[in-house]
């Protein structure tokens, strides 16, 4: 009886290890007024924490539609949603051994322009624990070049794990070279 158990179990385990999870892109209709996701952040230099603070997106009415507020400005979600392009942040639908390359060209606030390049791989679907709670995410790894107006060029690699359930990110890790900056969900509440 113990042996027919155990087989069942290894049987079980097996199947459900070879199972393929796949998820697609959330639409407009997944988000409702009110919800909203609250991220603390810092950024390391030599183990010293040399920035720190928090970041919010709700979702709000904006524009006939529905936006992401930050705080300061608001993104309409179809904007948001829209990205795709030839080398998307994300490539959808999401699922482990999914691969496909990443550009961007950026500008920040004082001005610097610059390009992003990495090689993607989803890597896992796993159970990750952040202080909003533990969830089931994908965790993808991107690697590969940064550069900027200012002729810097560096590797540098992010992780990020996306959950499903919450339509984002809940921890993002980026390593520059020079720091670490570590991104993870504190708060998600549900609309009202």
């Amino acid at each position: 009886m113990i042996k027919q158990v155990t087989c069942y179990m290894v049987l079980l385990l097996t199947f459900a290890n070879c199972t393929s999870t796949k998820t697609n892109q959330p639409l407009l209709n997944d988000y409702q007024i009110g919800e909203k996701w609250i991220w603390k952040w810092e950024r390391q230099v030599d183990s010293e924490v040399r920035a720190a603070g928090k970041d919010i997106q709700e979702v709000v009415p904006y524009n006939g539609a529905l936006g992401l507020w930050n705080g300061i400005d608001t993104v309409a979600i179809p904007k948001v949603l829209d990205q795709l392009g030839p080398k998307p942040f994300r490539s959808w639908p999401l699922q482990v051994g999914k691969k496909w390359k990443y550009e961007s060209e950026w500008e920040n606030n004082e001005g610097t322009t610059g390009k992003t390049s990495q090689d993607v791989e989803v890597v896992a679907f796993e159970e990750l624990t952040v202080e909003a709670g533990k969830f089931m995410a994908y965790k993808m790894e991107y690697k590969g070049i940064v550069t900027n107006s200012r002729g810097f060029r560096g590797e540098m690699t992010d992780i990020w794990w996306y959950a499903p359930k919450l339509k984002t990110y809940i921890k993002h890790i980026n390593d520059d070279g020079y720091g670490i900056y570590t991104n993870e969900l504190t708060s998600y509440s549900k609309a009202e």
